[in-house]
């Protein structure tokens, strides 16, 4: 992107007061970017620090039902590991969320998001959830990743019978590296015809390997993950790739062409972080190829904001407009319904 002197970011919007005490009080250190010098040791540290909650965590004393699977991974890939949880004793085949965790491809894993996935949306919704372990960059690189959390929902999908859920309620979903990951997997179910879900929830996505939108430098130096730590991620999913004109859409979905034939989209981004003006544009990208897509820009908001202030009003909002976009996703009829009436 060539800033003109108009069009140069000038000052980064400014942080909502609930989250800017809470950033603040984080410390400097929260926003030391991430670097190829220094992603091993942060690796490392995020292994050892980060919550990994056990079944009988989950279980959360006899409210869910939890079982850890092992299933068949891409060919010549290792098995994928899926959690499996859903509220204890309901019966009957329940929606189903698929959902991938954040971390910026290189970080995090599938039990620690799920205490918040579960009392936000499976108890309230009756939905089941399975939160997909897919491999982290540098170690595997695109597509690995891609392909483990495909070869995880098409089994799923297949196997909706054995599991208790409806194969034709699947929304597949996620949170910054994972919202990329299910824009991702979105379009490549529908392009391999693969089954397609009913929905895609994008929460603050990682969409764009170029790193060149206008917020992206707004953000410099700002956001707690700003173009640094976006570029080291990138760099360390896509390798020797990164930055090629030829990218394909399943690695970076911000460079499909073609958005069409995609299950509606809900994507959230933050007025004051890296990935607000990417994820605006993916979700006019959808608009314009005549698909459906909600968008909520939340003011004041840096990326990751009701994970770091999950009191904040502007958390609870969120969290509220997700539940409800969610709600009435599940309740529309599928073309199974239409068959059926």
């Amino acid at each position: 992107m060539d800033f003109t002197s108009a069009s140069r970011p000038g000052k980064a919007p400014p942080l909502d007061p609930e989250l800017a005490e809470t950033i603040a009080a984080l410390g400097e250190a929260a926003k030391e970017p991430f670097t190829p010098e220094n992603l091993a040791a942060r690796q490392a540290h995020d292994a050892a620090s980060r919550p990994r909650p056990t079944v009988r965590d989950l279980e959360d004393g006899g409210r869910f039902e939890v079982t850890e699977l092992r299933v068949p991974g891409a060919p010549g890939a290792p098995d994928v590991t899926l959690v499996s949880a859903r509220p204890a004793g309901l019966a009957g085949p329940l929606p189903l969320l698929y959902y991938l965790h954040g971390g910026g491809m290189i970080m995090g894993n599938a039990w620690s998001v799920l205490p918040q996935v579960l009392r936000a949306w499976a108890l309230p919704l009756r939905l089941a959830v399975l939160s997909a372990e897919y491999r982290l960059a540098p170690h595997t690189r695109y597509p690995g990743p891609l392909e483990d959390c495909y070869a995880g929902y098409v089994w799923a999908v297949e196997h909706a019978a054995a599991l208790g859920v409806d194969a034709d309620r699947v929304v597949i979903g996620g949170k910054s590296a994972g919202g990329g990951l299910a824009a991702a997997l979105a379009l490549l179910t529908r392009d391999r015809g693969g089954p397609a879900p009913i929905g895609q929830l994008l929460v603050c996505p990682m969409l764009d390997d170029r790193n060149d939108t206008f917020s992206s430098h707004q953000m410099a130096g700002v956001d707690l993950w700003d173009r640094t730590s976006n570029a080291t991620a990138w760099q360390a999913l896509l390798g020797d790739r990164y930055g090629a004109a030829d990218l394909p859409p399943y690695a970076a979905p911000a460079r499909a062409t073609d958005l069409s034939r995609l299950p509606p989209a809900y994507i959230e981004v933050g007025a004051a972080e890296t990935f607000r003006d990417e994820g605006v544009a993916y979700a006019q990208a959808l608009w314009r190829a005549g698909g459906q897509a909600e968008l909520h820009v939340w003011p004041g908001a840096c990326h990751g904001f009701d994970t770091f202030a999950p009191q904040a009003a502007l958390s609870r909002d969120a969290r509220d407009a997700r539940t409800r976009w969610l709600r009435r996703v599940l309740a529309r009829p599928t073309a199974k319904d239409a068959g059926d009436s």
